[in-house]
């Protein structure tokens, strides 16, 4: 369980979180939505102690910071250095270091790991490839797989459909539903509002306070999305009731 208690975030003096007060119990996958500006990539550093912040978040009971094993971040791919020489597989294997001593080096078990989690996001022949040849959405298939191959129980991501592909978009929402279907509790930061029955269970609508939070058939309603986005919001016909 992740247990978010008052939880508030600043830049420059300016308020960019509320006093977020929130409870989420997985396994879930749960979209953090809200206009630009809302606060929703500040809500997930905030909560992984990237930015200074006041509050606190716990996480199965302990203080965050004592979690790290159980817990996977991916930040927006606009902050990620692609020209990095480094190969796929290498790029995947960074998920296993966590769990393993400084000097120990990786086995054949831990790259077998690798290749298992590369053939799920489809990208086992990209292996050897340096990360600087890839698309887009094959980059973000990488990152995936590195949450994989760490096992954790939290994964956090900011913005994964960004700028991607179809293809790929399909293949890592199929693949966090086999990992929720394992037990695992993810938070998504999302724009696109037209998936958003589709993609998640959970629904976390922001402007820099919590407007809602529950159920997505429940929360994810017109008179929420006004209340967080204006009047001016607009949906598919019938996307929100």
């Amino acid at each position: 369980m992740i247990e978010i208690e008052q939880l508030s975030a600043r830049y420059h003096q300016v308020l960019a979180l509320d006093t977020i007060n929130l409870r989420i119990q997985g396994p879930t996958i749960t979209g953090i939505l809200g206009p630009n500006g809302a606060g929703k990539s500040t809500l997930l550093k905030a909560m992984l102690h990237i930015i200074d912040h006041d509050g606190k978040t716990i996480l199965d009971g302990k203080d965050i910071r004592k979690q790290r094993g159980k817990i996977a971040y991916v930040e927006q791919k606009a902050a990620i250095d692609f020209t990095f020489p480094i190969t796929v597989k290498e790029c995947v294997s960074l998920g296993l270091y966590p769990k393993i001593t400084f000097f120990e080096r990786l086995k054949a078990s831990h790259w077998k790991k690798v290749e298992t989690a590369l053939d799920l996001v489809g990208l086992k022949e990209y292996a050897d490839r340096q990360i600087s040849e890839l698309s887009g959405g094959q980059f973000q298939r990488v990152l995936i797989a590195r949450c994989l191959v760490q096992e954790a129980d939290y994964i956090f991501l900011d913005e994964p459909f960004v700028g991607i592909d179809s293809i790929s978009e399909e293949i890592i929402m199929k693949t966090l539903q086999r990992l929720k279907a394992e037990g695992k509790a993810i938070l998504i930061v999302h724009h696109d509002l037209d998936k958003v029955k589709y993609y998640f269970d959970h629904v976390l609508l922001l402007n820099r306070k919590l407007i809602a939070f529950g159920e997505t058939e429940t929360t994810f309603t017109k008179k929420n999305l006004q209340v967080a986005y204006g009047n001016h919001v607009i949906l598919m016909e019938d996307e929100a009731k």
